[in-house]
């Protein structure tokens, strides 16, 4: 499970496997108060990407990549993709 060390190197990845198949993938947030941590795990079940983070300036960069893959699950494409096999 290769956790990533830096905001950029983990996005990307994360954006990838969402995109290679987006009705497998799927996103944890995880908060843990005792020690001030947030950690985002993205997954296909093939794959696990984590990144891991204490800082406060850490956590709007999540929230809007995780708002940006909120997006990408409701759009139209991705829903007619979905339609078309099954």
């Amino acid at each position: 499970m290769p956790q990533f060390q830096t905001w950029e190197e983990f996005s990307r990845a994360a954006e990838k496997l969402y995109l290679a198949d987006p009705m497998k993938a799927r996103v944890v947030l995880k908060y843990r108060h005792s020690d001030g941590s947030l950690c985002m795990k993205v997954t296909d079940d093939l794959v696990c990407l984590v990144y891991r983070t204490d800082q406060a300036q850490d956590v709007k960069k999540i929230e809007k990549f995780h708002s940006q893959l909120m997006r990408l699950m409701v759009a139209k494409e991705s829903r007619s993709v979905a339609m078309e096999t099954d």
